[in-house]
């Protein structure tokens, strides 16, 4: 899994030739670490006229304990969150405010750094004028992650009126190293009753949560991750993993659960699980997941069917039970694996992409139903994520993989597990119905 090309393109020789060929210049990215901030500042804030967050983001960055300014009045400072409220933009001659706040400061960003806006989703408009100016705030922001380069990135957030108080857990996300690998995205935000985190160390604290396909890979780190967070995880996967699963959910101080969750009475032992040895389950995670590539007219019945089965067909059948049963407490989180090959395709992989698209439709079928229950339904889309997985890829195909994204990197386990956290946090409860893709903003599907 090591990527010798960004190992090279970090030396002081490789960076001369990179910069010479007009290579792609991956940079080291600054993810959450004990001990260090989260954000790192300053943080320079803007707005248009009118707009409605001053005070949320005065709240968030305030409690980060970082250095807000209101105003550029140095030209040698550097920021390391740049964050701008485009909600009071009306029409698309005021789009020149995003300009004028960004056009001076945006090659002052530190490396890593965050560029955020903040819009009212144009669905939410007053007038086709509203609509489009709002629309045109994804544009720029597509187009900055691109260009910003030294490991730093780019965020829309679209606040419905109304959910001026739930958007503190997006905000934070999005400006802190946990979103390293999260970039040209645009999160949407709703009305809920957020809880007050009395820890926010631990958000997850007192919850109860099931991470599937556990064992190994991605699904290990996320039941580290959660764990770490406060939760108490039960690891899931096949009894042919029994003696890795065992491992990951001693090390965590967690359980595990053997189950294959294609077999049909899967449901019900899940079921009963957790409603005789848990009070019922608070954070669900569909991780579980398996490719069997061939190109279409290659592919045997058996592929299909069963990449099908694991991907999405278990996931409605558990979601039933746990819903239709209230196994799945009030306020509960329900995140969804999703991927990068079901929202651009890819070649060879028409029965993995049909799935990772299917669960990203069931996430925004299902997000109506789960706001009913105070609660909530995401998925993420992971790109090229370095694992046991990708390292078995042919090298060429690897190393193209990894630069094919704003970062010129592939990215880590460590990536989805904290985006996964984020959404499962309570104090994230306006955040449903969302696939947000942790790719470094891929190049294709973007």
């Amino acid at each position: 899994m090591t990527d010798r090309y960004k190992q090279f393109a970090t030396t002081g020789l490789g960076r001369n030739i990179v910069r010479r060929l007009g290579l792609p210049a991956p940079a080291a990215l600054r993810r959450r670490r004990p001990g260090e901030p989260d954000v790192v500042g300053p943080v320079l804030m803007g707005a248009a006229k009118h707009g409605r967050f001053g005070e949320a983001i005065n709240r968030v960055f305030t409690a980060s304990d970082v250095d807000m300014r209101n105003t550029d009045t140095d030209s040698d400072a550097r920021y390391g969150v740049v964050v701008f409220d485009a909600t009071g933009i009306r029409q698309s001659s005021e789009l020149r405010a995003v300009y004028d706040f960004f056009h001076p400061v945006v090659r002052r960003l530190t490396g890593c750094g965050r560029v955020i806006l903040l819009g009212t989703p144009p669905e939410h408009a007053d007038d086709p004028r509203e609509a489009a100016a709002q629309q045109a705030l994804m544009g720029f922001v597509k187009s900055a992650g691109k260009e910003i380069g030294r490991g730093s990135t780019a965020q829309l957030i679209y606040v419905a009126p109304g959910a001026e108080g739930a958007v503190d857990s997006t905000l934070r996300f999005v400006a802190s190293a946990r979103s390293a690998y999260v970039s040209g995205q645009a999160i949407r935000v709703s009305p809920a009753n957020v809880p007050t985190t009395t820890d926010p160390a631990s958000p997850l604290a007192g919850q109860t949560a099931l991470v599937t396909g556990a064992a190994r890979g991605i699904g290990t780190v996320v039941a580290e991750i959660l764990a770490e967070y406060g939760a108490h995880v039960v690891c899931l996967d096949i009894p042919a993993a029994g003696a890795d699963l065992a491992r990951v959910a001693n090390q965590i101080g967690g359980v595990a659960l053997q189950l294959d969750i294609t077999g049909l009475n899967a449901p019900r032992v899940i079921a009963d699980h957790f409603m005789t040895r848990h009070n019922g389950l608070d954070i669900l995670v569909h991780n579980a997941g398996i490719t069997r590539d061939k190109t279409l007219g290659r592919m045997s019945e058996q592929q299909w069917d069963s990449v099908l089965e694991v991907n999405l067909s278990s996931q409605e059948r558990i979601d039933d039970v746990l819903l239709s049963e209230d196994v799945l407490n009030h306020q509960g989180r329900i995140v969804s694996v999703s991927s990068i090959s079901g929202i651009a395709g890819n070649a060879g992989q028409a029965n993995y992409a049909t799935s990772k698209a299917g669960v990203a439709g069931r996430v925004a079928a299902l997000a109506p139903a789960m706001s009913e229950r105070g609660g909530t339904v995401n998925a993420v889309a992971p790109g090229f994520i370095e694992t046991d997985m990708t390292a078995r890829i042919p090298p060429l195909i690897r190393q193209a993989g990894r630069l094919m994204n704003s970062m010129a990197q592939g990215g880590l386990p460590i990536d989805v597990a904290e985006t996964i956290a984020w959404l499962a946090d309570p104090a994230s409860a306006g955040v449903n119905g969302n696939v947000v893709r942790v790719c470094g903003q891929s190049l294709l599907g973007a």
